[in-house]
């Protein structure tokens, strides 16, 4: 570890939307850095996203961490909850991002890099209810506090008489919506819940089988400035090296490795965290074991489906095994279910 760099006067800054849970999550990898023997301090940055949900209209109001964000056009609607925290690393103003690797666009800027990527949470989709344990127990017509598109065709499909309420804000305040009477339940992701600590409040976990999980959840992004692409403010390329150096310990390749197949896949498909497209990519176990894929492309209506599960050897390089089931996809006529791009 260098002396030269690894000093309190120069910490690793690590930069992060300020929302509960991404506060956790770089907390989560501040302590970790520490523990390590790293000086380390976090910076909160707002994003156009967080202003945007404070102050745009309620059809607006949704995000990368609420997924059924709908941009403004020719506005991405996951580069804006990034948007300034990239600008802050690529000047130098921070070292490190920490970001859900769901809310980053599948092709980063060159002047990026993935440096690390954590061991993945529990990337399933859970059912919050206090009265009704499960959604096949609720009556019918019961409400679903839920904005994201995929989520909402996926739970059509199995429940074609459930309405849908629009239910915003970090996990508390959507359980205290919930409380309230505003919706019936609430269908999130399991790694925000466990992360927060509030798995009293998971009544089931869907198998991916079921409601399959958007490409990434559950899984940290630790994003740097690539090799070649120093800051532009007082560039240090041997430092930013060090800073990459400092952080692959981190690294859990099985979950790149299934990370990088979900990421293509929906790729493939056009991206975009508004299309209704769970894909998820289960690790081999033991040595004989095989990847397996899994993935849903759903009409927005729940009425048709497309279900893709297939395996591979330990072999196959996972853009390879990504691009094999977006390819399967598409034969059995993915893209005719999928919406019209705004332009």
């Amino acid at each position: 570890m260098s002396s030269e760099h690894n000093t309190p006067r120069n910490p690793i800054r690590i930069g992060s939307r300020g929302s509960q849970l991404a506060l956790w999550q770089a907390n989560h990898i501040l302590d970790a850095l520490r523990a390590a023997g790293y000086h380390v301090e976090l910076e909160v940055i707002r994003t156009t996203g967080d202003h945007m949900q404070e102050g745009a209209p309620a059809s607006l109001l949704v995000g990368a961490e609420h997924p059924g964000f709908i941009p403004p056009p020719n506005l991405d609607g996951k580069g804006i909850f990034i948007k300034e925290i990239e600008e802050a690393l690529e000047e130098g103003r921070i070292d490190l991002a920490v970001h859900s690797l769901k809310d980053l666009p599948t092709k980063l800027a060159p002047q990026f890099t993935l440096a690390a990527i954590p061991k993945r949470a529990d990337a399933r989709d859970v059912w919050v209810c206090e009265q009704y344990w499960a959604l096949h127990t609720l009556p019918t017509g019961g409400r679903i506090g839920t904005t994201s598109p995929r989520r909402r065709a996926q739970i059509l499909a199995l429940r074609p008489d459930v309405t849908f309420v629009e239910i915003r804000g970090n996990v508390d305040t959507r359980l205290r919506k919930l409380e309230q009477g505003q919706c019936d339940a609430l269908v999130l992701a399991a790694a925000g819940l466990d992360r927060l600590h509030r798995t009293e409040s998971v009544h089931y976990r869907f198998a991916p089988e079921e409601i399959c999980p958007a490409p990434g959840q559950g899984a940290l992004a630790l994003e740097t400035r690539s090799p070649n692409h120093p800051a532009t403010q007082q560039p240090d390329p041997a430092r930013d090296a060090w800073i990459r150096n400092a952080v692959a310990f981190l690294e859990h390749p099985s979950t790149r490795f299934a990370i990088e197949a979900e990421r293509t896949t929906l790729d493939a498909l056009g991206g975009g965290c508004s299309l209704p497209i769970g894909v998820h990519c289960i690790p081999p176990v033991g040595e004989a074991g095989k990847w397996r894929m899994l993935a849903q492309v759903v009409s927005p209506d729940g009425e048709t489906m497309i279900q893709i599960d297939t395996e591979a050897t330990h072999e196959t390089p996972s853009c390879t095994l990504g691009r094999w089931v977006a390819d399967d996809l598409i034969s059995k006529g993915a893209l005719n279910l999928l919406p019209t791009p705004v332009t």
